[in-house]
């Protein structure tokens, strides 16, 4: 398949892929960051971005004049149509605002169920703000991460360390200098395996527990200098940090606002990159259809993905157009062919 950037009402953009491009149940990987329901335009002026403004100076990008029922209705037509692209392990992940995003969920959860709702995502856009007001500052919005079945593509996304993880998490220190913690070998619950419930060492697993695997690994942990033997005689498994790839990532993520946009509501790449990279594999397709400046599509590419893009306004498509032709000459990766359609 084809890259695919298309212009127009969206809705349209998705019955196409739908009818003529025959793209049901194709599609990996749905993100898309809708209008807020904020109930105001979004300007460029002096190619530069800015947020809801009451001025009329500068050329709106879009406009965001939906709100309430209105715009639920709006945003259903779309998930509707979206839901049937998504393949059997596809994912979706919806950015949206605190004050609608929970009507949104409860939509969602009826069109992709209940038990396929993975999680609510908090994103810090922001520092703390001091304005004044009645309630706490908001910084953050959520993005609402839903898969289309109980199989979805699930690449285990991990972090670094931070020096303050790697000391609470690995507070010991080998002669060698190695940061490790210990864990117990045995687990809960007893069981009728010979295998689990075998000698080790002279001992048995402590009543109503069984060991954690056989005890031939046991014995191999124990002659490599991987168990610790504590003065009593207990016996642990040793965990070294620089064998671990990491944490996983949880569900509060710090990618803040591009502090000088160059189009309305831009995201970070790096948001991108680790939706892209967990839920879709390489030579998946992509789907963004409110694309933007681009960002998406521009992630999708440089991490090897399949991409369609669609969006109705004529700044936006400038827009992503510009972002295309510079991963090129920013990053030395080869500039994406695509076809453009104008509905």
């Amino acid at each position: 398949m084809k890259n695919l950037l298309i212009q127009g009402d969206n809705l349209q953009g998705l019955n196409y892929l739908l009818q003529d491009k025959k793209l049901k149940g194709k599609i990996d990987l749905v993100y898309i960051d809708p209008p807020f329901a904020t109930g105001g335009d979004f300007m460029i002026s002096d190619g530069r971005a800015s947020t809801v403004s009451a001025s009329k100076s500068g050329a709106v990008a879009y406009s965001d004049k939906l709100v309430g029922k209105e715009f639920i209705a709006f945003l259903r037509a779309r998930l509707e149509l979206l839901r049937e692209l998504l393949s059997e392990q596809g994912s979706i992940y919806v950015h949206i605002d605190y004050k609608i995003g929970h009507y949104v969920k409860v939509m969602m959860d009826e069109l992709f169920g209940v038990e396929n709702f993975r999680n609510d995502i908090a994103r810090i856009k922001c520092n703390p703000k001091n304005f004044e007001r009645i309630g706490y500052g908001n910084i953050k919005d959520m993005i609402l991460f839903y898969t289309r079945s109980s199989n979805p593509i699930w690449n285990e996304p991990r972090e670094k360390y931070t020096e303050k993880d790697l000391e609470k998490l690995f507070p010991k220190i080998d002669k060698q200098g190695r940061r490790y913690a210990t864990v117990p070998i045995h687990a809960p619950g007893e069981t009728q395996n010979g295998k689990s419930n075998q000698l080790f060492r002279g001992m048995k697993p402590p009543k109503g527990r069984h060991w954690r695997t056989d005890v031939q690994t046991l014995e191999t942990w124990d002659e490599s200098g991987l168990i610790e033997w504590s003065s009593n005689g207990n016996p642990r498994k040793i965990i070294y940090a620089d064998e671990r790839k990491g944490k996983r990532v949880q569900d509060i993520w710090e990618f803040k606002d591009p502090p000088y946009p160059e189009y309305p509501t831009e995201k970070r790449a790096e948001l991108l990159d680790l939706i892209i990279r967990t839920s879709s594999n390489p030579e998946s397709v992509v789907l963004d259809c409110f694309c933007g400046s681009g960002t998406t599509l521009k992630s999708a590419h440089i991490n090897n993905r399949k991409w369609i893009g669609i969006d109705q306004s004529e700044h936006a498509i400038k827009a992503t157009v510009a972002k295309l032709k510079s991963i090129q000459s920013d990053l030395f990766v080869k500039e994406p062919e695509y076809k453009f359609i104008k509905l």
